[in-house]
């Protein structure tokens, strides 16, 4: 494989640069728009429940947004799917806090990542044989590097070009090139696209592009698949990296502006259920109660406790009016009493 940087590439091509600059321009707005926002935690929950679904549904992995809140209340309730989705999303926040402890993606907190997501430990492939296969006709697409001196070489050059300071290239645009190069590595037995596209968004928090990780381009790869393979596979053997990093940047720009409505669309509704919670229940409204049901899309007793800072017997009465208010909806999960947000669930199904 080659190495990077690619210096051999015209990285300031026109179609490159227009891109960019639609890309650049739609992630800044979003970057301001969300810092805006006091409760940051309730747009990174909300926003990497469905990037966790998006991204492990191009994996096949497919479940429903009712079973990834059902995992999430540690109730016992399982379902391997949404296991796999919900473990995906504990990746993304432990790559975030990493991230802004250390300022630096190394490979070590790669394969931390992916043992996360797949936890076989087994990590850096060591045994050669793996081939990337065409599901429907069994053919060979790709036979990515075997020897595991040399993904180790690969992951080390790659590690290098991340943590670059001193390259003029356009962090967008190394965005791209890593996340080929990454994928073109192949590093793990399973689990190398979702491990791929968790770095994307830490690569933006690592370059200040974003605070927060809210930008995922997972649907946009979702919807665009059949053009995401016929790139990667375009780049990898017709050397057409324009393409590609203008696909990327695209997908930026686009997820970018989805990201901002969705944004909208959650400050709206905490808005208009604040009317109707002031409205059908003065006596208990204050605004850490509101936060702490659109903290997450459910809530138990305990965590009202702990939030608003009340007894366990006003945490429960509170959400038993909710309930009766038809503010929340109550189901019980094995032995756990659970209060869902049903708003804000419907919400993040649209999107």
């Amino acid at each position: 494989m080659k190495l990077l940087p690619f210096s051999d590439y015209d990285l300031k091509t026109a179609k490159i640069l227009e891109a960019l600059n639609e890309a650049s321009r739609s992630l800044a707005e979003l970057k301001g728009f969300a810092n805006s926002i006091p409760n940051q935690h309730i747009l990174i929950n909300a926003i990497t429940i469905n990037e966790a679904k998006d991204s492990s549904a191009i994996e096949n992995i497919v479940t429903t947004h009712d079973s990834i809140y059902k995992v999430l209340t540690e109730s016992g309730y399982k379902e391997d799917a949404a296991k796999e989705v919900v473990d995906y999303r504990s990746a993304i926040w432990r790559g975030y806090e990493i991230i802004k402890e250390k300022e630096f993606i190394s490979t070590n907190i790669l394969v931390e990542l992916q043992a996360m997501i797949e936890p076989n430990k087994t990590g850096i492939r060591k045994t050669p044989g793996t081939n990337l296969v065409n599901s429907s006709t069994g053919e060979i697409i790709y036979t990515p590097p075997q020897a595991e001196n040399e993904i180790r070489d690969l992951l080390k050059n790659l590690e290098d070009y991340i943590n670059d300071t001193n390259d003029e290239t356009d962090p967008l645009i190394k965005m791209a090139l890593i996340h080929y190069q990454f994928e073109g590595i192949h590093p793990f037995y399973d689990g190398n696209g979702r491990t791929g596209r968790i770095l994307n968004v830490l690569y933006l928090v690592l370059n200040h592009l974003l605070d927060s990780p809210i930008l995922y381009l997972s649907n946009y790869i979702n919807r665009n698949k059949s053009d995401y393979y016929r790139l990667l596979s375009e780049f990898r053997e017709k050397d057409n990296y324009e393409d590609w990093i203008i696909y990327i940047l695209k997908g930026i720009e686009e997820t970018s502006k989805n990201t901002i409505e969705l944004i909208k669309k959650i400050l709206e509704e905490m808005e208009s259920y604040k009317k109707d919670f002031i409205e059908k229940l003065p006596k208990i409204y204050s605004d850490e109660l509101l936060d702490s049901l659109f903290f997450e899309v459910y809530t138990r007793i305990n965590y009202i406790e702990d939030r608003c800072g009340v007894t366990r017997q006003t945490a429960a009465t509170y959400l038993s009016q909710l309930v009766d208010a038809g503010l929340l909806e109550y189901e019980k999960i094995g032995r756990e009493s659970i209060y869902k947000n049903t708003r804000l669930t419907d919400l993040l199904k649209k999107f």
